[in-house]
């Protein structure tokens, strides 16, 4: 198990920060609507990358839906969720390697990365929609508002995923390559801090 320094943990914060800052900074439109503008979601393939993404967007999470509607439901169930997405988005990441990867295996490594978080959220989240929002009354009405949803969430993540989450991606993914000291976990030497 890697070490956590004060590289990761910096990280960490950032991403977190991150997270909350890119989803209260819409208001409710990132959560109700029949699209979720939550941009935030894109950091949902950084696992792929950090491990200590993982607690960042669980944590970064639970902090933005504090102003949610569905209140301590979405604390917890909606944070929970990126929690599980996140840590299956790691494992990929853990299996399909990036270093010296071509074209494919970054792509296979973003699709299945980002399946995850766009699943998990387009399954579970239409639950805690349909059951506060009072469609529970009638089975046909429980299951054409869960399916509106689900289709509303997968389309809204998939759009914040893939469409922002890839540049996202390719971004550090070159900054990795270049050793860029924020995206790496490698220690500059003494000799060339000197210089």
């Amino acid at each position: 198990m890697k070490k956590f320094t004060a590289k990761r943990i910096c990280r960490a914060g950032i991403i977190a920060a991150l997270y909350v800052a890119l989803t209260c900074s819409f208001g409710m439109m990132s959560y109700v609507g029949l699209f979720q503008f939550r941009p935030a979601e894109a950091l949902c393939l950084l696992p792929l990358f950090f491990g200590e993404a993982v607690p960042a967007l669980w944590v970064g999470c639970m902090l933005a839906n504090l102003i949610s509607l569905y209140g301590v439901y979405d604390i917890f169930v909606g944070s929970a969720v990126t929690l599980v997405a996140a840590c299956l988005t790691f494992l990929v990441g853990k299996f399909i390697r990036e270093k010296n990867a071509r074209l494919p295996i970054h792509a296979l490594r973003v699709g299945l990365g980002g399946l995850f978080p766009v699943l998990l959220n387009a399954l579970i989240i239409p639950v805690v929609i349909v059951y506060l929002g009072g469609f529970t009354e009638g089975f046909a009405t429980a299951i054409t508002a869960y399916g509106w949803n689900f289709l509303s969430l997968l389309v809204s993540q998939s759009i914040w995923i893939y469409a922002l989450g890839t540049p996202l991606y390719v971004f550090i993914t070159r900054m990795r390559k270049k050793k860029v000291a924020a995206f790496t976990d490698r220690h500059i030497s003494a000799a060339k801090t000197a210089v």
